[in-house]
């Protein structure tokens, strides 16, 4: 069975990154959500992950991302915010966080981001 929404577009550039740092932030244990609406007409959604090095060292930013990207396509064509760029930070700790528990947060910060 073929998956029909919309994939997400990649935000790679750092000033998109540094665009959506002015918008809503919805801090939780294992990560930041930042989302912020493009106002540019287009209802496709943006996302973006960021890892630094305080969070440990190449495997763990990798394996945090992994962990990230693998929520994003679960969750967000149906929970995000259409039109909006979502940021996704990680957290130290957030490695090591159950997974079903990093879902429910994200679904907990995307229903925030959309009110």
């Amino acid at each position: 069975m073929s998956d029909t929404r919309p994939r997400p577009r990649q935000i790679v550039r750092r000033a998109d990154f540094l665009a959506a740092n002015s918008g809503r932030r919805m801090p939780m244990p294992g990560f930041v959500l930042l989302v912020r609406a493009r106002d540019d007409g287009d209802p496709a959604m943006g996302i973006g992950y960021t890892v630094t090095k305080k969070i440990g060292g190449a495997v763990v930013r990798n394996r945090m991302k992994r962990r990230f990207r693998a929520l994003v396509h679960d969750i967000l064509p149906d929970a995000g915010v259409a039109g909006a760029d979502h940021i996704l930070i990680g957290r130290a700790g957030g490695v090591e966080r159950d997974f079903t528990m990093l879902a429910a947060e994200l679904r907990k910060a995307l229903a925030k981001a959309a009110r």
